[in-house]
């Protein structure tokens, strides 16, 4: 069977979260469990590149009632979220589907309240990411909120100790996850060509996480 597109992780699916505990100890939790305040009380969510569904964990504790899209192209990641979902056994009012694919596999009446792109748009290329948050962008409502948290140095330059982990992590990735992206992204500019802009931020691991809320510019005010 061939590779599906974006679905390098599934190589390191069952080492993954410990790997990143040992790195950050619960720093990129803890950035995650941040956005969750902005989750509206009835929403439709994607959440899409969560991984082995830690995030999915969280927002199912909320007491919200949800429905969401839990989206992630590697096979193996997906299979331990849905694993997760189905030993959950507290009371919840979310629904979840479980979809394989990229932000390809978004239909194109889809529309949702909440986007959260966890530690994902870190991963491409400009012209590649371009590409993806584009498709995300126009699969966000009216209204909506995009939720996002990944490695965006404060400082900058970056600290020596920063640009080392940020190297360290590409070659990683790279080697084993077909990772293409060789230095963090233009976040800011990313967004601004969108239409987006932050209402919300929030810094982790002495600057180098950063958790943002982002909302339609037009909005605003309104």
């Amino acid at each position: 069977m061939p590779q599906l597109p974006d679905s390098g992780f599934n190589r390191v699916a069952f080492f993954y979260d410990a790997l990143a505990r040992l790195v950050y100890g619960h720093t990129l939790q803890q950035a995650q469990l941040a956005l969750l305040p902005f989750v509206p009380r009835q929403a439709r969510v994607l959440v899409i590149g969560g991984g082995t569904g830690w995030l999915l964990e969280q927002l199912l504790q909320t007491g919200k009632r949800l429905d969401i899209l839990y989206l992630d192209a590697a096979p193996a990641m997906l299979q331990r979220a849905r694993q997760k979902y189905e030993k959950y056994r507290n009371p919840h009012t979310c629904h979840v589907t479980f979809r394989l694919g990229t932000e390809q596999s978004i239909l194109p009446q889809e529309q949702f309240d909440v986007l959260i792109t966890p530690f994902l748009l870190d991963l491409f290329p400009p012209q590649r990411l371009h590409q993806l948050m584009y498709k995300l962008a126009s699969a966000l409502a009216p209204g909506g909120q995009w939720l996002f948290a990944d490695f965006w140095p404060v400082q900058q330059p970056p600290p020596w100790w920063q640009r080392l982990l940020i190297k360290g992590m590409y070659t990683f990735f790279g080697l084993m996850s077909d990772v293409q992206a060789r230095q963090l992204p233009d976040y800011r500019a990313h967004f601004t060509a969108l239409g987006l802009e932050q209402k919300y931020s929030q810094t982790f691991y002495g600057g180098m996480v950063q958790t943002k809320a982002f909302g339609r510019v037009e909005e605003f005010g309104s």
